[in-house]
């Protein structure tokens, strides 16, 4: 699963004329880790969270939340964007399951329809963004204009000051 989805990634790339680079490192699926393995400040780093939103009694939708890897998610925030009446991380299965890979490898990109993508505005300061590429033993180096470009994210503050 994970596989095919790096390898849609790669190929959706390449087609937009991304600029990017690949680059190995030892399977960490952690911000701070992984930031360190690559080299850069952790700011860099685009930090992937999967949120639950309930809107009334029936229906829930779910969030893909991107920030900069040294910044804590405002789950407040993200309730009050959508008019939510209750706010949560996502399960890990369910997580997983829309986001198309394993925890601490998920993209700052969403391939499925359930799952809204909301970027945190400090993290497009960054020149370059750095992610798992829905594997743990590879990461992506973006530039960030093409990110905003190819990706779409709704654009609002979700962090934490």
């Amino acid at each position: 699963m994970a596989g095919e989805l790096y390898e849609r990634l790669i190929s959706d790339m390449d087609a937009a004329g991304a600029r990017y680079r690949v680059i190995e490192h030892a399977p960490e699926g952690r911000t701070d880790q992984v930031s360190a393995l690559r080299g850069h400040d952790v700011a860099q780093a685009a930090k992937c969270l999967v949120v639950m939103v309930k809107i009334g009694k029936k229906q829930t939708r779910h969030v893909l939340a991107v920030v900069p890897g040294d910044a804590r998610l405002d789950l407040q925030a993200v309730k009050a964007l959508l008019d939510g009446t209750y706010v949560a991380f996502a399960a890990k299965d369910k997580a997983e399951e829309l986001a198309g890979s394993v925890s601490g490898t998920v993209l700052p990109f969403s391939y499925d329809p359930r799952l809204e993508l909301i970027a945190d505005p400090t993290l497009l300061d960054q020149p370059e963004l750095y992610f798992n590429a829905a594997r743990l033993d590879r990461s992506l180096a973006l530039a960030t204009d093409d990110y905003v470009r190819l990706a779409e994210p709704r654009v609002a503050p979700i962090t934490l000051n």
